[in-house]
């Protein structure tokens, strides 16, 4: 019997130690280490032992969005949500901003002996997993948790600016907060005409839509059939109006040395051309996606020779009149302007201070005018009402066309789709500048916000709203 008791009890703890390391989780990859240390001292409240943490523990320094407080400022650090993928040696994460609705998927890699320092690590924003879809709400609950939102953005000198949301054209909420001039302590209203930077080139999109419409242009047309003088006879004779609407035109950009150097003598769209027409293609017409500022100051251009008027005259007669937009516009920044907005610029500074070096410029095709967002309302409800463009040319307009970093473009409007509504618009930002227009569910809102601080003031504002929309019943 006692033989037997013995038998059972030793069986017995066998069976309990294999199934206590069998409970027992295997120790973390290097990769997952080095990724929560990494989380944690980059979340944390010491930076000082952060960039100690960096010049330790990677084998070359991150990128210099890693190194700069001020972006960690702007995303508020992360929150793990899931590990996608993982080896002994990289780890794919997936991680949610903490000052946003913004969702990234971290990928990071290590040596593969120790000590292990981090190779890479890439952090790129990713569209929200259904898994950790936000909750829609009602009209009500909706303006209710933007109130709160906005209140709490200003506050901590996150907002400064104004909102409209409008459903069906109408406004549902419409608020500005913060100050136009922090040091005249004059408050932002919805009068206030804020800087929109590359939202500029919604008209003109719109505008060469409607040179296409009339049979003016055709999107297939190369730049050399309208522009016959232009200096780089290759680049002309193989850009086409298509490509320059959906920036795949490989035409460059106009920031750097010679912009920074010629800045106050670029008054006139040619001003550009004569500063920038010599240059070579970047990359193969149509072949590749990239962000291109003076692809639209050629598309002025084109608009210009077309139509034989004064691009800015144009817009005003075919884009403001028609949308009743009356305090809008692209004048000279030393042209005085009634309730205008004072830029402020943070980035890397504890406070805000007025940006005051931006020169004597005009705002161009590209970007660089201003508006109202009852203006920019007033501008998406035009195009909505087929004001602007027939119902064909509208859609044609605003119809996918090539994938872009953040969803789609179409021709001179962006295309995305945040927590199942799907959103056409265009963003605008810079030092001190950052708006966006977004009209989702095929017009059934729209969303209006200017700021006159730093990104991502109204682009994070912009994201709250549509990611909380309740889709139009089918």
């Amino acid at each position: 019997m006692k033989t037997k008791l013995a038998i059972h009890a030793s069986c017995l703890s066998l069976i309990l130690s294999l199934t206590i390391i069998a409970q027992t989780p295997p120790a973390p990859s290097p990769a997952n280490q080095q990724l929560t240390s990494w989380l944690a001292v980059y979340d944390g409240n010491n930076w000082d032992a952060y960039l100690e943490f960096l010049k330790t523990n990677f084998a070359a320094p991150p990128g210099r969005g890693f190194q700069d407080p001020a972006f960690r400022d702007r995303n508020g650090g992360y929150d793990l949500k899931k590990i996608e993928q993982q080896s002994p040696t990289r780890i794919t994460a997936l991680l949610a901003e903490r000052a946003s609705d913004n969702f990234a998927r971290l990928t990071l890699e290590v040596e593969p002996q120790p000590p292990y320092r981090i190779l890479t690590l890439h952090v790129d924003l990713t569209e929200r997993p259904a898994e950790f879809a936000l909750p829609h709400l009602d009209q009500a609950s909706l303006i209710a948790a933007l109130h709160k939102y906005l209140d709490a953005q200003t506050a901590t000198d996150k907002f400064a600016g104004a909102v409209v949301v409008a459903r069906n054209g109408q406004p549902i909420f419409a608020e500005a907060y913060g100050l136009a001039n922090r040091e005249q302590h004059i408050p932002n209203t919805l009068d206030t005409r804020f800087s929109i930077g590359s939202m500029n080139k919604m008209f003109t999109a719109v505008a060469t839509m409607q040179l296409v419409q009339a049979g003016k242009l055709s999107l297939n047309d190369p730049l050399a059939k309208h522009l016959t003088d232009y200096p780089n006879k290759d680049l002309a004779a193989k850009v086409t109006i298509a490509q320059l609407l959906t920036n795949t035109g490989g035409t460059g950009d106009i920031w750097g040395p010679e912009f920074d150097q010629h800045r106050l003598e670029l008054r006139t769209i040619q001003d550009y051309i004569n500063l920038y027409g010599n240059r070579p293609l970047r990359f193969e017409p149509g072949s590749r996606y990239e962000y291109s500022n003076y692809g639209f100051i050629l598309l002025g251009a084109i608009i210009q020779k077309v139509s034989g008027e004064d691009y800015y005259a144009y817009i005003r007669d075919h884009i403001y009149l028609p949308s009743h937009m009356t305090a809008s516009g692209s004048e000279l920044n030393d042209t005085a302007t009634t309730h205008p907005s004072t830029n402020y610029i943070r980035m890397g500074s504890p406070q805000f201070h007025p940006v005051t070096d931006a020169g004597v410029s005009r705002g161009t095709p590209a970007g660089g005018g201003y508006s109202t967002t009852e203006d920019m309302l007033r501008f998406a409800n035009a195009l909505q009402q087929n004001k602007l463009l027939n119902p064909q040319f509208t859609t044609l307009l605003i119809t996918p066309q090539v994938k872009n970093p953040f969803g789609m473009d179409a021709y001179g409007f962006g295309v995305q789709t945040l927590n199942g509504n799907q959103c056409v618009g265009h963003n605008g930002g810079a030092p001190g500048v950052n708006g966006d227009l977004e009209t989702c569910d095929n017009f059934t809102y729209t969303v209006v916000v200017l700021s006159n601080i730093d990104p991502p003031a109204a682009d994070q504002a912009s994201h709250f709203i549509i990611n909380r929309l309740s889709p139009p019943a089918p």
